[in-house]
């Protein structure tokens, strides 16, 4: 599906506006203050995030105080977050605790939190899968306690929770004898340790929850929440890839203008044939990746049956576009692109971190496969 296809004359403006901005406010020197400090992200940037533009609730109901856009509108945001590896709780919280939350159907949720997520400033992480990264719902192993007047007692652990450690609202998914069903943590509850997760990818924060005993408040109706669930995991990976195509783009063009402007034996390296492969196989990817992606984030917004299919496509397409891409510009740049100086080891670590978040290419390949009847 082609740009034409799917983006208005608003949403070029809308994404060139975005483009503007974060090259302004996010250069080399800020992302570089994330790998040689503690914090996770700027709270003054998300303040700004949501001040000047109303990012947090971009895609939530105008009922609910949202600005009522789609997922196009946010794949935009995300390609160019992606650019520029902005540090953010954008993607744990507006791309997939809010949806998660707004898929529920519940008035009472949507009044009560969704707005909490939407101009106050505060952000959500949501607490899933397991030490092994599985993602799906047989993985859940959070087990919940019955204990009257919809609150429960919450037993286990789950890793690689996006900014799980500094969320202000905390949501797990926890088994029930009635199914998944959501709940929601305080922050300081007695029971309760976050912990920051090392990893290799410090502008991306993740953490290691774990829970003894711990009091959540069912969110929702118990044993209804996994559909829900499973739809916003399908928005944020959507929403990933469409990041790992802006920083695969970012990478083809750092590649580019590195090969037009580095000389070798007289003349710009650009001019070499085994380079000039190299530039045209990342362009052919990055745009390949982001048909992919505006296919699925179409789908979606039409609730297209296959739609979930079609996120599977351009989730495993753009992640290993991008590690693809990103390991190329570092051969591009040659010397340089290996020393810590460079911004090019960001984009590959990102790449890398990234390649299994929200399940891995490989499971979603065979997912497809096994809709296609396929033997996997």
């Amino acid at each position: 599906m082609t740009d034409d296809q799917v983006l208005s004359q608003e949403h070029r403006v809308f994404q060139q506006t975005m483009r503007r901005f974060f090259d302004k406010a996010v250069p080399e020197s800020y992302v570089r203050d994330f790998y040689e400090g503690e914090a996770g992200f700027d709270p003054a940037m998300w303040r700004r995030l949501d001040a000047e533009f109303g990012l947090p609730g971009l895609a939530v109901p105008e009922e609910f105080g949202g600005s009522g856009a789609g997922l196009i509108e946010l794949v935009l945001v995300m390609e160019e977050m992606g650019r520029c590896l902005l540090p953010s709780p954008f993607l744990g919280s507006a791309g997939l605790a809010t949806s998660v939350l707004l898929r529920l159907g519940d008035t009472e949720v949507n009044t009560c939190l969704v707005p909490r997520l939407v101009s106050s400033g505060d952000f959500a992480a949501l607490a899933v899968t397991v030490s092994s990264g599985d993602w799906s719902e047989d993985a859940v192993s959070v087990r919940a306690e019955g204990g009257g007047d919809d609150t429960f007692r919450l037993s286990g652990t789950v890793r690689f929770v996006l900014d799980g450690d500094l969320a202000p609202l905390l949501l797990v998914a926890a088994r029930t004898t009635s199914g998944i069903s959501l709940f929601e943590v305080e922050p300081d509850a007695r029971g309760l340790d976050r912990q920051r997760a090392r990893s290799l990818d410090p502008t991306r924060r993740l953490a290691t929850v774990v829970m003894h005993d711990v009091d959540g408040r069912l969110v929702g109706h118990e044993g209804t929440a996994w559909p829900a669930i499973r739809r916003g995991l399908d928005d944020a990976a959507l929403l990933l890839a469409a990041e790992q195509v802006g920083a695969a783009e970012r990478c083809m063009d750092l590649s580019v203008e590195y090969a037009r402007t580095r000389h070798q034996f007289g003349r710009p390296i650009g001019s070499f044939q085994a380079i000039k492969h190299k530039c045209a196989d990342m362009l052919l990817r990055v745009e390949s990746a982001r048909s992919a992606v505006y296919a699925a984030a179409f789908a979606l917004d039409q609730a297209n049956p296959q739609a979930s299919r079609a996120v599977d496509v351009a989730a495993a397409y753009s992640g290993d576009a991008f590690s693809w891409v990103a390991k190329e510009m570092i051969q591009v740049h040659g010397g340089i692109g290996f020393t810590w100086e460079h911004p090019a080891h960001w984009y590959f670590r990102r790449a890398t971190s990234s390649a299994a978040l929200f399940g891995s290419a490989t499971a979603r390949r065979r997912r497809i496969a096994a809709a296609l009847g396929m033997p996997c």
